[in-house]
């Protein structure tokens, strides 16, 4: 039985006669990623302020935060599918349309419905990265494509990092609409820089769409990350998330055994079940949940009231300012990373990252008493999830056809984001049940912060041994 499209296109695009030189090539797609990966953490100085601003509760302006988070999980393994069958810059410029017809939907409201559609239209532009991942292989030459990919990869956590301190300056200096309109404009310039210098891959698989696993796929992720999103504030054990859980586990079930049967499914299970792939995106799962540890907890600490006797009472502008370095860092090792998969290997590199993410935390539990000490902590988690996140590209690419590589690099991305959610979960569950009381107001304690550095440490030491799992003999197609 054919369980994939091997077909591909490959001949040189008649529309395409001038290439961009590498270096261009590179930058506008790291810039489309950093941006599209800002979108993540644009609103998060305004977090406390949406339920006034949206006249809405507090549980129902969070999915302002979730929405993206479940368009983007969704939109990411579909996008990749779709550019590996229709062209990968369409498919580019397409989620790209989507964040600024989602920017300028959010900017023109102030009601919570508009804001959940346009935030979700946001969340479908994380889709870009594996796309530009996938680009990049299929138009550079060999030498670049190793420290390229690591480059884009990272750009993960650098739009995540940079967000921050971008979106707080332009909240506290302007009314909060201004967010919006700062991403639309952000997007337009993408969309241009793309359709000017980026060209359309010749490589194709040419297939019909596989809208039932899409749907399929859809209903599953959904179920699986509304539960984990709301489990804290519906009650892990209520019914409503109990029944999410067991829908997401019977669909994802019944999902696999439709896509094994399909001539060209949306993900070939028979090559992500290949052990490289497997375990770089378990891994993928365990390295995104100890990231999503350090965007978390190291702002609140900072922000603490000094009262505490932790805490070191900074403003949402400067504790974002304080933890700018870390997305510096991570673009700064990408090339490191790139260089040292080259002579060690990827596995290598992914094992290394993963315990510079272990040490800093433990840095984190031992160093709480100076703001340069949590900055430090921050800098070492940051430089171990650079190397990590550069590494991964490298182990799915090798062992995947190149007919495949948006789709693979579309579910690497999704293992990521399942472990960014669950993280999330259960960070936002151990620091809001560990607490001390101070002017009325619940706080997380010191003890609350140190089990969530140590369960972030717990995450990174499994991806250690996720990866020490993956094989590197040549993979077979």
């Amino acid at each position: 039985m054919s369980v994939s499209v091997t077909t591909a296109d490959v001949s040189p695009a008649t529309t395409e006669t001038r290439r961009p030189s590498p270096a261009v090539l590179i930058a506008v797609l790291s810039t489309v990623g950093v941006v599209v990966s800002l979108m993540q953490t644009l609103v998060i100085p305004i977090i406390p302020s949406l339920p006034a601003l949206l006249n809405t509760s507090a549980s129902n302006a969070s999915w302002v935060i979730t929405a993206t988070l479940l368009a983007g999980a969704v939109a990411t393994p579909i996008s990749g599918k779709l550019g590996d069958m229709y062209g990968k810059r369409l498919v580019l410029v397409v989620n790209l349309g989507f964040m600024i017809v989602g920017s300028v939907i959010c900017a023109s409201f102030s009601t919570l419905l508009p804001e959940i559609v346009g935030r979700s239209l946001q969340g479908a532009a994380v889709g870009a990265i594996p796309l530009g991942i996938s680009i990049m292989r299929d138009e550079l030459p060999p030498e670049k494509v190793g420290g390229a990919m690591a480059v884009m990869s990272a750009t993960l956590g650098v739009g995540g990092a940079i967000g921050m301190p971008f979106a707080a300056v332009i909240a506290q200096n302007t009314d909060w609409h201004m967010l919006f309109w700062t991403s639309a404009g952000l997007g337009i310039a993408c969309a241009v820089l793309v359709f000017v210098f980026v060209p359309e891959s010749p490589v194709r698989t040419p297939s019909k769409f596989d809208f039932g696993g899409a749907v399929g796929l859809s209903i599953a992720l959904l179920t699986l990350l509304i539960a984990i999103s709301k489990g804290a504030d519906w009650g892990w054990a209520s019914t409503s998330i109990i029944a999410l859980f067991v829908a997401s586990l019977l669909t994802f079930l019944g999902w696999g055994y439709y896509e094994l049967r399909q001539s060209a499914p949306l993900v070939d299970l028979r090559v992500s079940a290949r052990p490289r792939v497997l375990f770089t995106n378990m891994a993928s799962v365990a390295v995104g949940f100890a990231l999503y540890g350090m965007s978390l907890t190291f702002p609140q600490l900072l922000m603490a009231p000094e009262a505490t006797g932790y805490g070191f009472g900074l403003s949402m502008v400067v504790a974002g300012l304080a933890m700018a370095p870390t997305g510096l860092v991570m673009m700064l090792l990408s090339p490191v990373s790139a260089r040292l998969s080259a002579a060690k290997g990827p596995k290598v590199t992914l094992a290394l990252g993963s315990a510079v993410i272990a040490v800093g935390y433990l840095c984190a539990v031992v160093m709480m008493d100076s703001v340069w000490q949590i900055v430090l902590s921050a800098v070492i988690v940051a430089g171990g999830v650079g190397l990590a996140y550069a590494a991964m590209p490298a182990l799915i690419m090798g062992a995947v056809p190149i007919t495949e590589t948006a789709a693979a690099n579309g579910l690497n991305s999704l293992m990521r984001s399942i472990g960014t959610s669950t993280s999330a979960a259960v960070m936002s569950v151990v620091l809001a049940h560990m607490t001390i009381q101070l002017g009325g107001h619940a706080l997380p304690s010191r003890e609350g912060f140190h089990t969530a550095f140590f369960i972030a440490m717990a995450g990174a030491v499994a991806a250690i041994a996720l990866t020490a799992c993956i094989p590197m003999r040549k993979a077979q197609d």
